[in-house]
């Protein structure tokens, strides 16, 4: 039994530490996102075709 409960709270801990690290990588990459749609936005008119 003792072996089912040192697996459970390392797996716990995994799932915890990589729910961490996707939601500060999501949140990175949103930003990025939004900056660089502003500067597109902010430099249309320079955009010749």
């Amino acid at each position: 039994m003792e072996k089912v409960y040192k697996t459970m709270s390392y797996t716990g801990m995994v799932s915890i530490i990589v729910g961490i690290v996707l939601l500060i990588l999501g949140a990175a990459c949103g930003v990025l996102s939004i900056i660089n749609g502003a500067l597109l936005l902010k430099r249309r008119r320079e955009i010749t075709f």
